[in-house]
This record gives structure tokens, C-alpha cells and sequence, in this order.
């Protein structure tokens, strides 16, 4: 391979719709089209979304083009997210990036979604932000995945632990729903959290073995300690939502770093990252801050563009699966669950 590598990548996972051009892993473009047709069902329609995915896809690559000042044939290959996500969703992102390469001539590059995430952490742009060294402990924290990962290089990343049953993201999300509050629910906890007192209610926690964990019986516990709070009318009394939202998010957030806390000790990595939608949220990002400055540890927190579902990532992921040549046939199809272990 001679010359800048310039890789354009589609992401259709679930519902965003985005597309982004890298050049050597520095971003020129990194478009998303979101899709509010799911607010009015508090939450993601599998069919909804694959149909708001066939609308974006094109007007969202044309804009990424566009906006890296790129014509197609400019570009060296095309990276998709093959998976895990919604399948109907996928299967679009991936048929228009096989398309889109076979017309061009381009390699084609089929991305895991959850190894695009941690991969966030290399993508460079305007800011000043160094990468993690190898080998580093990587959080990742989503609506559908909850991942301790060992990352020793960046293609060779294992999980060495994962969330038995529901996901972090999944569990703002309901306990979000349960509140009446917006689709999506997750910012909105985070912003009540910080208003509110976690001490006021309490919540059990799971003993879950290992660096294993698990958020259904804490989305139980937290609807076992709602319903009985509501008004005759069924609704909640509004002074009670902060404190709520704080018992939810301490709930959740000390589950988590308890497991990672478990990670560091058991593999004396201190070199940490995060990334996925859920670490967006502020609480966790300060915690997380305020614990590696008590225990040592250098952290790694990506801009928020780069956390939340996006085609930066994949194209990144694309980037150095080209360089080692792992490139994907035509025959290449989604796939919704794709083991993370």
C-alpha cells in the first residue's frame, strides 16, 4: 500500500445512521443522522429503524463525502459494521457498502461493532489526546453490551468479562421508561442523578462471580421500589425523580467499578479506557476519573462523538484490519450476535 490510506466507513447498528471518511486515522469527515421516529415508542422499533437506515444511508455517505472534500475514487476501501446489532438494520449499512465498493473497484471490510468502539481510542483529530498503551483494560458500556476487555494489541482483544443477562445501558433505559421519562432515557438519568441523593433509597446488589455482572435484578429491585410510589394517578411526584435517578445510576455505576476495580487487581493493568454510548454519561466518567486518581490508574475517555454509535470508529477499525489484510469477500453478511468472549 503506497500513498494515505483513506477509508470511508458506514455504521447501521441500530439507529443512527452514520457514515465517515479517516485518512491514516485522522478523521475528515464523521456524519450521523439520528432517528426520532423511535421517541414516540420509547424505544428502538427493529423495523422502524432498518426503514429511517434505507432513507439516510445515501444522503448521510453523500454528506461525508462531501465534507472530507473527497470524491468516491479517492477513497482507498470501504468499512461496514457487520455486527452484533439489529439485523435488519445491518443488512442495509451492509449492502450498500458492498455495493458501493464492488462499483468502485474498493476492498471491502467487515467491522465489529463492540472492536470499533474500543478502537475509538486511536482515531485522531484537531485535539491533542494521546492513545492508550498496550496492553490497557478497556470498559465498554452500551444499550446492549456491558464488556470488561483485555486489549493487547489492536486486533487482539478478548473480554474477560461481560454482563450475564442485560446490559448497563439497557438498565438506564428501562428504569428511565419506569420513570416516565423521554426516549432516550439514559442522558436523562444521568442529568437527574446529579441533582439528586443515591443515599435516599436503597437498591440491592448483585453477587455476581468472577468479572462477570448483572443488571436484571437491579431493573427489578428499582421496579419493585417505584410502583408503590406512584400517585393515584400513576404518576411519580416530581420532587422524588432526582433521587430516584441517583439510586438507579449508584446502583448500576457500582456494579461496574467494582468489577473493574476486581480486572486491575487480577491482571495489574492500570492503563484504562472506556467507551460505548453509556460512557457518555457524565457520573460514570467522573467516577471513574475520581477513582483512578486515588488508585493510580491512567484513563483514557474519548470525545463523546466518538462513544455514542458512530462511523468513525468502524472506519478506524477499517483502517487497521487493511493494514493487516483482512479484508472481506462480497459474500460477507451481517450478523446480529457476534461472541465477544
Amino acid at each position: 500500500m503506497t500513498g494515505p490510506l483513506r477509508i470511508l466507513g458506514i455504521e447501521s447498528s441500530c439507529d443512527e445512521t452514520a457514515a465517515a471518511v479517516l485518512e491514516d486515522g485522522r478523521v475528515l469527515s464523521n456524519v450521523v443522522a439520528g432517528q426520532a421516529v423511535h421517541a414516540a415508542w420509547g424505544g428502538v422499533v427493529p423495523e422502524l429503524a432498518s426503514r429511517a437506515h434505507q432513507e439516510h444511508i445515501v444522503p448521510v455517505v453523500e454528506a461525508a463525502l462531501r465534507e472530507a472534500g473527497l470524491p468516491p475514487t479517492g477513497l482507498s476501501a470501504v468499512a461496514f459494521t457487520q455486527g452484533p446489532g439489529l439485523i435488519g438494520a445491518l443488512h442495509v449499512g451492509a449492502a450498500y457498502a458492498k455495493s458501493f465498493a464492488q462499483a468502485l473497484g474498493l476492498p471491502l471490510l467487515a467491522v465489529d461493532h463492540m472492536r470499533a468502539h474500543v478502537l475509538a481510542h486511536f482515531i485522531r483529530d484537531d485535539q491533542h489526546r494521546p492513545a492508550p498503551e498496550f496492553p490497557f483494560l478497556n470498559l465498554t458500556v452500551s444499550g446492549g453490551h456491558t464488556l470488561i476487555v483485555l486489549v493487547r494489541s489492536a486486533l487482539d482483544m478478548v473480554a474477560i468479562g461481560s454482563t450475564l443477562d442485560d446490559a448497563a445501558g439497557e438498565a438506564f433505559d428501562k428504569g428511565a421508561k419506569l420513570l416516565g421519562l423521554p426516549y432516550p432515557g439514559g442522558p436523562q438519568v444521568d442529568a437527574l442523578a446529579a441533582q439528586g441523593d443515591p443515599g435516599r433509597f436503597r437498591l440491592p446488589r448483585p453477587n455476581v462471580p468472577d468479572l462477570d455482572l448483572s443488571f436484571s435484578g437491579t431493573k427489578s429491585a428499582f421496579r419493585n421500589l417505584v410502583l408503590p410510589l406512584r400517585g393515584p394517578d400513576g404518576h411519580l411526584p416530581s420532587d422524588l425523580l432526582p433521587d430516584l435517578c441517583a439510586t438507579l445510576q449508584q446502583a448500576i455505576l457500582d456494579q461496574v467499578f467494582a468489577k473493574l476495580s476486581l480486572a486491575v487487581e487480577r491482571t495489574g493493568i492500570t492503563r484504562i479506557g472506556i467507551a460505548g454510548g453509556v460512557s457518555a454519561n457524565r457520573g460514570l466518567r467522573a467516577r471513574l476519573v475520581e477513582l483512578a486518581a486515588a488508585r493510580g490508574w491512567t484513563v483514557h475517555i474519548p470525545p463523546i462523538a466518538y462513544c455514542t454509535d458512530n462511523a468513525a470508529m468502524v472506519a478506524m477499525a477499517g483502517d487497521l484490519l487493511l493494514r493487516a489484510g483482512r479484508t472481506a469477500g462480497l459474500e460477507v453478511v451481517p450478523q446480529a450476535r457476534i461472541p465477544q468472549r
